[in-house]
């Protein structure tokens, strides 16, 4: 296959709506949950007692509140983890909020949290482990038959789903056996009752993991990656340009998606990442843990968000069921931090134009009336149309009237955040070194 036809046909690979919504949501919060949260533990073991989980002081309204306070979007709760104990009443087991102190058996966190959602105006979803460490079927064939049954439970019995949050976790159940998990089977229940919801798993079909849990982008964040990495997506094109296998991808791995794997791909698929890291070092709470410094936060923040992944930053409620007021008053302080640095575009007081001298090396000239400070440089590419930048370079004219580099980088996808050198800039140039086919950039923005 030639060069050129092989790149135009990665260029074509295209996001769906439910993944340009999933895009445009950008940062949202996970809220880990369940019996863990009061044996002090990370992994359940499944034998917990019910009526240890008593959240005597529960309040929706709080968690949204502080969501809100940090400029996120939207909540994911976790419905079910690993010990299988359901923060809804479902009707298949016994392991559930129905059998606990709370509300006298009546309570449903999972009801509670979706129906505070909509009050605060924010998206509401899920996370369901298949991974069940209570269930006697586990590691059978009728596992996947219950596992249906709950997981349609949660998508028809809340209200519109954004995001629905898959588990990868396989581990051994009573039997001695691993379950074969139905990801086909769930994927199809979701997309009947759910269609808009996006769903997350390591290997599709429409978000996967960003590789860690430490909150960082790779160098090239790719949305469009080899359909070996996620084989529950659609393979948009198939175009083998080299022999050649990709068996040994995994979402770990520090190359996806650029040019040095693509070629040996069968087919391609547009599934973006998800970068998901916890506000403490544990995902649910400990008393001993203390929220992660600002700094790290917004740091994670522009290699997250700002790296063409979105930010699911999780907030791990206390026993008695309310966020902790270290991390409440943390959230308040980053989103008056995102506000600081974001909340004004420079771009208003420039003349942005452009220049084609090639399709696929568009130069855009930014210039001032007078002076501007400038800290970051933020550029989007209309990823609707595909995911197409590989290289680019900023450039400010200095004292001499010759451009200089002042910062570099790969792809661009739904947003990259640049920060650049702080200081006071009268002419800037953004260059796109390298596309895979003609650019469609969006407004750039500066601040």
């Amino acid at each position: 296959m030639q060069i050129k036809e092989f790149l135009k046909k990665a260029a074509s690979v295209v996001p769906s709506e439910r993944q340009l919504r999933w895009y445009n949501t950008e940062f949202y919060a996970f809220v880990h949950f369940s019996p863990n949260t009061y044996t002090d533990r990370e992994w359940g073991l499944g034998n917990e007692d019910p009526k240890i989980f008593n959240p005597v002081n529960f309040n929706p309204d709080q968690w949204t509140a502080a969501v809100k306070s940090a400029g996120m979007k939207g909540i994911v709760i976790t419905a079910k983890h690993h010990d299988g104990f359901c923060l809804w009443p479902s009707k298949y087991t016994e392991h559930s909020i129905k059998n606990s102190p709370f509300m006298d058996g009546k309570g449903d966190i999972v009801g509670a949290v979706a129906d505070a959602c909509r009050r605060a105006g924010l998206k509401f979803g899920f996370y369901l482990s298949p991974w069940d460490r209570n269930s006697a079927l586990y590691g059978t064939d009728k596992y996947n038959d219950y596992y249906k049954a709950q997981l349609t439970e949660l998508l028809t019995q809340y209200g519109e789903i954004f995001h629905v949050w898959f588990d990868g976790a396989c581990g051994e159940g009573p039997n001695g056996k691993k379950q074969v998990y139905d990801f086909d089977g769930y994927i199809e229940l979701v997309r009947k009752y759910q269609p808009n919801a996006t769903i997350f798993y390591d290997k599709g079909p429409d978000v996967r993991w960003v590789g860690n849990e430490s909150g960082t982008a790779r160098p090239s964040e790719w949305a469009v990656v080899p359909h070996e990495l996620v084989p529950y997506a659609e393979k948009q094109v198939s175009c083998k340009a080299m022999e050649g296998s990709l068996d040994y991808m995994y979402n770990t791995d520090t190359v996806i998606g650029s040019m040095s794997n693509i070629i040996y791909a069968n087919g391609l698929s547009f599934v973006g990442s998800e970068t998901d890291m916890s506000i403490r070092p544990g995902w649910f709470y400990h008393k001993n843990e203390h929220p992660h410094s600002l700094e790290r936060l917004f740091n994670t923040y522009i290699t997250s968000v700002g790296a063409n992944t979105c930010f699911n930053l999780n907030i791990p409620p206390r026993p008695d069921g309310l966020f902790d007021d270290e991390d409440v008053q943390r959230l308040s302080e980053f989103g008056k931090m995102l506000k600081s640095e974001f909340g004004t575009n420079l771009a208003k007081n420039a003349v942005i134009t452009s220049e084609t001298p090639y399709p696929t090396q568009p130069v855009f000239n930014i210039k001032f009336n007078s002076p501007c400070k400038v800290k970051y440089i933020v550029l989007k590419e209309d990823i609707a149309k595909g995911q197409r930048v590989e290289n680019f370079v900023i450039q400010y004219k200095n004292d001499f009237g010759t451009f200089t580099s002042i910062y570099s980088s790969t792809c661009i996808g739904h947003k990259k955040i640049c920060p650049i050198p702080q200081g006071e800039y009268k002419e800037l140039r953004v260059m796109i070194t390298s596309a895979r086919d003609t650019v469609y950039l969006k407004d750039i923005e500066i601040y």
